[in-house]
């Protein structure tokens, strides 16, 4: 009989030791991620960026990057998308934990890498949604557009030539796909 592999807590994954190594916890297993490159963390910087800039100016929540959300327990699921955002309500009911966000964000972004694998990101979405994250961006460098997924819907995939719309979760924010990529 196969020996069974040990699964981890959340506790447990919060404790591991920093190896400069970019980690998720996906139901009780630690699964390594590639580490992102420059072009990546450009994007990221910048989405995060238009995002705060809105959100803070109407005292909407709070945009993260990184953080580590934990979505699920026994077994332990911790994501941590390359942008997230919290709505006011819920930051002010919780504060801003040391650890772990106890539960999904309300928008998570992906930047694909370019190992990344249309089954995996695929999966990534799914969990989100899953687990409660209602709306979830999934951003490519490379084709230069945005697949936006929300619960109980087909994705809908956005061009440079197009306007992003994240008014119900992030109220009144709208932005051209083309600035992600400036």
């Amino acid at each position: 009989m196969p020996a069974r592999t040990r699964l981890v807590t959340a506790e447990e994954f919060a404790r591991l030791p920093d190896d400069d190594q970019h980690y998720e916890l996906v139901e009780g297993r630690v699964v390594r991620m590639s580490p992102p490159g420059i072009r990546h963390g450009a994007l990221a910087t910048r989405i995060a960026s238009l995002l705060h800039q809105h959100v803070d100016a109407h005292h909407l929540g709070a945009v993260l990057t990184p953080a580590g959300f934990w979505l699920a327990s026994d077994p332990d699921t911790v994501r941590e998308p390359d942008v997230a955002f919290l709505n006011a309500e819920r930051v002010a009911s919780t504060g801003i934990p040391d650890g772990f966000w106890p539960g999904p964000p309300d928008l998570a972004v992906e930047i694909r890498s370019p190992g990344d694998r249309l089954a995996e990101i695929g999966a990534k979405v799914s969990d989100y949604l899953a687990r409660g994250v209602r709306l979830v961006w999934v951003v490519d460098p490379k084709e230069k557009t945005v697949a936006v997924h929300r619960s109980k819907s087909e994705a809908v995939i956005l061009g440079m030539d197009d306007e992003i719309d994240a008014a119900e979760v992030v109220p009144g924010f709208t932005c051209a796909v083309r600035r992600f990529f400036e």
